[in-house]
């Protein structure tokens, strides 16, 4: 019989007018690995801050090294050996990669950063993870930051570990080492909370799976013995066949043309994208992909090359000179460079064209407000109101306002930087919707991925980086997973 390490009986939380949780029971055993998957909305984040000591339920008891509490603290909770990775990263950015580690250890009475960088050293190795302990939080990727922050939690005398959507930001080689490091820390007896909206990952890593919406739990099951579309099911109350749109892209000529592109860590880069397309660029971390957006947008200097948009040479200095020109970006990190998280979604769309709604200093609120209704409903965004703050919409709701900001602008090409990071199944295929939509009017889009199911199911062609190095243009009855894989990992 397995152990049970930790008990939610009967929890129940309530908001004005919500019933977060609503009676949900709960069991993890040890050294087990068990999903908790969900729509957005479903009371996923809402059971792991009653775990952590972040909220208190209203009703029900949660029971751990055989103690029954009716709410966690999250001092209780961190006694009780439970750390959390949370999709939205806690590192502290102006610390080095060891003091982040290391953060709230003591070693003697004064700091001591050189037995802080051994211990990191040691984690890391631990782990095989390979990042420099001197360097600063603020100078890494996101997905270096998101092994970090695993490394942080896996360096305290962890026992419960919960991950919430910890591949978001990952290629497939860092959650190939993720999942390495789930293995070897259930070897170990350690218990792993896995929250993904990625369901191929559920059934390569877990044992268990429970299943939540609205608030309830609706089934918990043996992950060996279900299937994808069962779980899908069981998650949006319906069947949901065929999440990726059929692409039948015609003939048409170029909207984007880059000829010998260098700057930003990337290197003679040469591609096109058509009218009417999708086109996948895929890469390792580090390969140049986001820095390759970021050229084409303005947002970092472009060395040499030449740019058309259109058929027209175009020089864009400045992410305005983009936005004029009829270039949007949809960057990785939506809530830190995408949204304004504490204002409405009224003003978020109308952000990156204040000046031709404007007389003067003074705004046109009545515009503001028709684009937001206008957006609200073509993109189907749900909301009480065009005021409501973006903070408080799903991950999905979020990406469809910050996708608003830029089609407000008429933008020929959209680059979409992982447009479904965090988002869940049934958002998922809106944003695909959204996406071939756009396409069928005539819009060119670049779409980064690092979700190679993603990338296959949505792309037209497919082009690859490695190093800052063009590797490989696949077409759509050329790509399989591992041509793809082999063109990102070509040395150079």
């Amino acid at each position: 019989m397995s152990k049970t390490v930790l008990k939610l009986d009967h929890i129940t939380k309530r908001y004005p007018g919500v019933v977060a949780l609503n009676d949900v029971s709960f069991e993890l055993e040890e050294g087990e690995v068990h999903a908790i998957v969900g729509e957005n909305g479903a009371g996923k984040s809402t059971l792991i801050k009653c775990l952590c000591g972040a909220i208190t339920p209203e009703e029900g008891t949660i029971e751990i090294g055989g103690e029954t509490h009716a709410g966690m603290t999250p001092k209780l909770s961190r006694e009780h050996g439970v750390e959390v990775v949370y999709q939205e990263l806690n590192l502290i950015d102006g610390l080095t990669v060891a003091e982040n580690v290391c953060f709230g250890a003591r070693y003697g009475r004064l700091v001591n950063f050189k037995v802080m960088n051994q211990k990191t050293r040691e984690v890391f190795e631990q782990l095989n993870v390979h990042i420099d302990p001197n360097k600063l939080v603020l100078e890494l990727s996101t997905a270096q930051q998101q092994l970090v922050e695993i490394s942080k939690s896996v360096s305290k005398d962890v026992k419960v570990l919960i991950l919430d959507e910890p591949t978001a930001p990952l290629t497939t080689e860092d959650v190939e080492l993720l999942f390495e490091i789930i293995r070897g820390l259930k070897k170990k007896g350690v218990s792993v909370v896995y929250i993904s909206h990625r369901l191929d990952e559920i059934f390569e890593i877990t044992d268990r799976v429970t299943v939540m919406r609205d608030g309830q739990k609706i089934t918990t099951l043996n992950t060996a013995e279900t299937s994808r579309d069962e779980l899908i099911k069981y998650m949006v109350g319906r069947e949901l066949k065929d999440i990726y749109p059929k692409r039948y892209p015609k003939a048409s000529e170029p909207m984007l043309e880059l000829e010998h592109v260098c700057g930003n860590g990337d290197t003679d880069i040469t591609l096109h994208i058509n009218k009417g397309e999708i086109v996948g660029l895929a890469g390792l971390v580090g390969a140049g992909r986001t820095e390759l957006a970021r050229m084409i947008f303005g947002a970092d200097k472009m060395k040499s090359g030449t740019i058309r948009l259109d058929g027209r040479e175009i020089k864009v200095k400045t992410p305005k000179d983009a936005i004029r020109l009829g270039i949007g970006l949809v960057p990785e990190d939506r809530k830190r460079q995408g949204a304004l998280l504490r204002f409405g979604i009224d003003w978020n769309i109308a952000l990156s064209h204040l000046p031709d709604i404007s007389k003067g200093t003074v705004v046109n609120e009545k515009i503001v407000e028709q684009q937001a209704q206008e957006y609200i409903g073509k993109l189907k965004i749900k909301t009480p109101s065009s005021d409501q703050l973006v903070n408080n919409l799903s991950g999905g709701n979020q990406q469809k306002v910050v996708l608003a900001r830029t089609l407000v602008n008429d933008s020929k090409l959209i680059i979409i930087d992982e447009p479904t990071r965090g988002i869940d199944v049934g958002a998922r295929a809106e944003i695909y919707s959204l996406m071939d939509d756009l396409a069928r009017e005539g819009k060119a889009i670049l779409m980064i991925s690092s979700d190679m199911e993603e990338l296959i199911g949505m792309s037209d062609r497919i082009y690859t980086l490695s190093e800052g190095h063009l590797t490989g243009e696949l077409s759509r009855e050329e790509y399989t997973q591992e041509k793809i894989l082999a063109l990102m990992s070509e040395e150079n």
